[in-house]
């Protein structure tokens, strides 16, 4: 893990294009993505398209956005248009990687629109990466003062070629469907993937969201195959400001959505903290006794198999939906817990064993006491906390929110954000942000299809908190029924695709047990892979998937590989080649898999096997199923 960012400048530059120039092209800095921004003869408003690969990916689309009554789709006036090249390499705090690359293609198009009384002014900054195009709509101070702004609308569209279908949630806790861009009901969550009639892919996004509302997607009433911004709710600040930006990712394949996904932290801020030694990844696992003999108990637990920290869940300072429930004291909910519950015992006897203690906390407390409890944790000792039923989507909560993680940093205090909220990179400037839910996880026992569309649509956006589970399985085969199953609180997963999920899913913090307790662990061999895998990487690469039926990743940390495959509800054979090791090295494969026949309840089998990168592995899974392995080089 790293302690600080660093970035290396390698180029920036600026030009001036004369604002004659429209319609306009920018290109990425590998020419393979190309935004033309043009203004229609009819209304004088601006357009976009985008090509990747030389194809249309985002048909002619409208830009535009309505602030202080002003419609900005229309009777426009092009004032200029200011180029900018950037390319700079940065080293994140943590990451998927241990570096990343901040390279693309500027423009800032500065509009015009004249009032009776008044001319008032709006840029739009366009980016075109290697990775995708991103822009956002600039409010410049103005020379004389004058009004504050309310933006109410974001009139941005996104239109795509015809039988184009999206990957579909309504909420961040939902289930997926592939839909055609018609007849929705409801908003879409974003990131939205669309797949394209061409077997391209585009993810719809946004980045830097942390002083403006949630956006989500729905359909266009008017215009057929397009898409448009739907803004929670209105904003109300003071020039200069900037919205969140819009972010297109196109890919050939699925996998490149997520290898690429860096762009979101790229268009966030710099990390805004000098100190940053007290940030540390890890894994985690839940305190559910809420007694001081349960919880020393878990710390030794976790010493001994791998894990950095616990966290004590709802119930340890009162009933957290009541008002009257005080954060700054133990006070056992008695529905959760008779106790007796020494906390700072706990977290004394932790430390003594480099194991650090978290603690979760509702929004009801965090917005009653957030300025008392913060120093207070801290003074106790404890590393981080978990915010639990968090309000999202509004522009005074979004605020809020962030303004929260900005104070937890002031306190050396590391975050994870529970229930709806998705992140668009805030983890880039406050990297105590570790991780967050907004994601239909393992709490809520989704089918192996599920799981295998969430690497290309959820993680798009970022890390998650998918509370990974092992010992919820049928082991009797009690459930003969598939609806009886489907309602208990089983997995509907094998155990080998719970192994691999850690290495599939990326999350500073990695949850692991999450319904279990020590005393489940029945000593089973393949859980040295949970002990071993680490929660940050080095390198990442998407070696094959197909969102709703398979994917496989493999990440890097050191000189040793990690791999996970899953498959969906179906069994599955592929072929994986393994041309991502280092050539002319040999290395040593430990590979945990389904195995029926193995007489232990969790049925894994685990195997050992001399692997190179001329190897091509032959993995056969079963339904629901998964293979994980641990790859390192021979001595």
């Amino acid at each position: 893990m790293k302690s600080i960012f660093l970035t290396f400048l390698l180029v920036f530059s600026f030009a001036v294009v004369k604002a004659q120039v429209v319609p306009y092209d920018l290109n990425s800095p590998d020419g393979n993505v190309t935004i033309t921004i043009r203004q229609s003869e009819k209304n004088k408003g601006l357009t976009y398209d985008v090509k990747f690969h030389g194809e249309t990916v985002v048909l002619d689309s409208r830009l535009g956005v309505v602030f202080n009554g002003n419609n900005w789709s229309e009777k426009l006036q092009v004032k200029g248009i200011t180029t900018t090249s950037k390319d700079t390499v940065w080293i994140p705090v943590y990451g998927k990687r241990s570096e990343y690359r901040d390279h693309y293609n500027g423009a800032q198009v500065s509009l015009m629109k004249p009032q009776k009384k008044d001319t008032i002014y709006l840029d739009i900054e366009i980016r075109a990466y290697n990775e995708g195009i991103a822009f956002r709509y600039v409010f410049p101070e103005r020379p004389k003062g004058g009004p504050g702004l309310r933006i109410t609308e974001d009139l941005t569209e996104f239109t795509f070629p015809k039988k184009t279908k999206a990957w579909f949630t309504r909420r961040a806790q939902t289930e997926y469907k592939l839909l055609p861009l018609k007849g929705w009901k409801h908003e879409a969550e974003r990131p939205l993937t669309m797949v394209l009639p061409n077997g391209y892919y585009v993810s719809l996004t946004e980045a830097d969201q942390m002083d403006f509302p949630r956006t989500k997607f729905k359909l266009d009433k008017k215009k057929h195959n397009t898409v448009k911004c739907s803004v929670y709710d209105a904003v109300d600040e003071i020039a200069p400001f900037r919205t969140p930006w819009r972010v297109i990712m196109p890919a050939q394949r699925a996998g490149e959505l997520l290898e690429n996904n860096y762009l979101i932290l790229n268009l966030n801020d710099p990390c805004a903290l000098k100190n940053t030694s007290w940030i540390k990844p890890g894994k985690v696992m839940r305190e559910v006794t809420l007694t001081t003999k349960g919880a020393k108990e878990l710390v030794d637990f976790a010493a001994k198999n791998g894990l950095q920290y616990i966290e004590f869940d709802a119930g340890w300072y009162g009933y957290e939906y009541h008002k009257s429930s005080d954060a700054t004291t133990l006070t056992l909910d008695p529905n959760r817990s008779k106790g007796p519950l020494h906390l700072q015992e706990i977290i004394n006897y932790a430390g003594k064993k480099d194991i650090g203690v978290i603690v979760y906390v509702n929004q009801r407390a965090l917005q009653k006491q957030l300025d008392e409890i913060l120093p207070l944790y801290s003074s106790w000792g404890v590393k981080g906390i978990k915010f639990g039923f968090v309000h999202v989507g509004s522009y005074r909560w979004t605020t809020w929110l962030h303004d929260a993680i900005k104070k937890c940093a002031d306190n050396h205090l590391m975050v994870d954000i529970h229930d709806e909220y998705r992140p668009t990179g805030f983890s880039r400037t406050y990297p105590n942000l570790m991780t967050q839910e907004g994601i239909r996880g393992n709490e809520e026992f989704p089918d192996a299809t599920h799981n295998t569309v969430l690497p290309f649509t959820r993680f798009v956006a970022g890390a998650a908190d998918y509370t990974v589970c092992y010992y919820s399985q049928d082991f009797d085969n009690k459930y003969k029924d598939p609806e009886e199953k489907a309602k208990a609180r089983v997995l509907h997963t094998t155990s080998a695709h719970q192994l691999a999920l850690p290495v599939v899913y990326y999350s500073p913090w990695q949850f692991l047990y999450w319904y279990d307790k020590p005393s489940d662990i029945q000593g089973e061999p393949e859980l040295e892979f949970f002990k071993v895998v680490p929660t940050v990487w080095d390198d990442t690469k998407v070696l094959m998937g197909e969102p709703g039926k398979f994917v496989s990743i493999a990440r890097r940390s050191g000189d040793e590989w990690f791999m996970g495959t899953i498959t969906n509800n179906d069994k599955r054979e592929l072929k994986i080649p393994l041309d991502f090791l280092e050539q002319g090295t040999k290395y040593q494969a430990t590979v945990y898999f389904d195995d029926p026949s193995i007489k232990t309840r969790t049925k894994v089998g685990i195997k050992t096997i001399t692997v190179d990168s001329s190897t091509v592995l032959d993995v056969k899974l079963m339904p629901s199923g998964g293979e994980a392995m641990w790859i390192r080089p021979l001595e």
